[in-house]
C-alpha cells in the first residue's frame, strides 16, 4: 500500500495535467449560475465562468458536497495509509472547517491543513507536500510543517475594473463611478484570512510598479534576499481569459526577478467572482526546504 495521497480542489488553479503527475486528487468546486449547479473543470471552465459575468449573470461559489469529499478519502484509502487534504484558507471558504468536521471520524488517517492559503500559493503548498512525501516524512509531520509555514505568503492582485467591487458592495457606487473616471487601478492584497485594499493606482503601469515593489519589499524584509535563490516561491497570477497581457506581465515579473523559476496559474474561479477579468496578480510563499528536522 502506498503511503500518502493528496487531495485539494480547483481553487488552486493547479493544471491538471501536473496535478496526475504528482499524483494529487483535484475535487471540482461547484458555482452556481442563475441558480442553477456546475462544477468547475467539469461542466463550467473559464469561458462559461467569465461569460456569466459579463452578461451579468448572478454567480456565486459554493463548497463541495460532504459526501463527495468522504467518497473522495474513501476512495484513496483503500491504496493509500492516508490522506493529506489541502483546501483554501479557512477565512475565505467553509470548505476547510467542513473537511475537518469529517476528518474527526478517520482516526488520523485524514490530515486537513488549514495553512491559509489560495490560488497558486496552494499550489506552492501541494508541490511541497509531494516533496516532502518523497523524503518519507509522515502524514503529521507534513501538515506541522505546512501549517507552521503556511502564513508565508502573500498575494497581491491589481483591478481592471470596479465593476464588481461595487456589484460586491465592497465600494460604493459613487467610489466606483470616480474611480472609473479617473482610470484608477486598485491594488488588493490576500495574505491569511483577508482579501484587502492595499493601494491604488493612476494606470496600469504604476499598478505593477506598486506590486513588484511591495514583493521586493516583503522578501527583502522578511528574509534580507531579493537575489537568485531567495527562499520564496514566485508566482504570477491573472483573471480571465485574455492571455496578451497576461505574458506582458510574466516578462516583467521575470525581469524583476531574473533567475528565479516563476509559477503560473489562474486566479481561482473563487476569487474572480469577486474581482472580475482583467486582473493581473503576484505573490509569494516560503519555500520549504527539504529533508528537514522537527524539534
Amino acid at each position: 500500500m502506498s503511503k500518502i495521497a493528496i487531495v485539494t480542489d480547483t481553487n488552486a488553479g493547479l493544471d491538471p495535467k501536473e496535478a496526475e503527475k504528482l499524483g494529487v486528487k483535484v475535487i471540482p468546486m461547484p458555482f452556481m449560475v442563475n441558480g442553477e449547479t456546475h462544477y468547475e473543470g467539469i461542466d463550467f471552465g473559464p469561458q462559461e465562468f467569465y461569460k456569466a459575468l459579463e452578461e451579468n449573470a448572478d454567480v456565486s461559489t459554493s463548497q463541495p458536497k460532504p459526501a463527495d469529499v468522504l467518497d473522495t478519502w474513501d476512495a484513496l484509502l483503500k491504496d493509500y495509509e492516508s490522506v493529506i487534504h489541502i483546501p483554501m484558507s479557512s477565512g475565505l471558504s467553509g470548505a476547510c472547517a467542513t473537511a475537518t468536521m469529517l476528518a474527526a471520524d478517520y482516526d488520523g488517517r485524514v490530515q486537513v491543513v488549514d495553512n491559509h492559503r489560495i490560488s497558486v500559493t496552494m499550489i506552492a503548498c501541494i508541490r511541497d507536500a509531494a516533496k516532502m512525501i518523497e523524503d518519507g516524512m509522515s502524514a503529521e509531520e507534513i501538515k506541522a510543517r505546512l501549517l507552521k509555514e503556511g502564513p508565508e505568503s502573500q498575494i497581491y492582485i491589481m483591478l481592471d475594473t470596479l465593476k464588481y467591487l461595487k456589484k460586491g458592495g465592497r465600494i460604493t457606487p459613487t467610489a466606483a463611478a470616480i474611480g472609473t473616471i479617473l482610470g484608477l487601478k486598485p491594488v488588493l492584497q490576500i495574505q491569511g484570512e483577508k482579501l484587502d485594499a492595499f493601494s491604488k493606482a493612476r494606470n496600469t503601469k504604476a499598478g505593477k510598479k506598486v506590486m513588484l515593489d511591495a514583493l521586493h519589499k516583503n522578501i527583502d524584509e522578511w528574509y534580507g534576499n531579493t537575489g537568485i535563490a531567495s527562499p520564496v516561491h514566485i508566482e504570477v497570477s491573472y483573471s480571465g481569459i485574455d492571455m496578451d497581457p497576461v505574458n506582458r506581465w510574466i516578462e516583467e515579473v521575470k525581469e524583476s526577478f531574473p533567475g528565479e523559476e516563476i509559477t503560473v496559474a489562474p486566479l481561482s474561479l473563487s476569487v474572480a467572482c469577486h474581482i472580475g477579468p482583467g486582473a493581473l496578480a503576484i505573490a509569494q510563499s516560503k519555500r520549504i526546504e527539504t529533508p528537514c528536522a522537527f524539534s
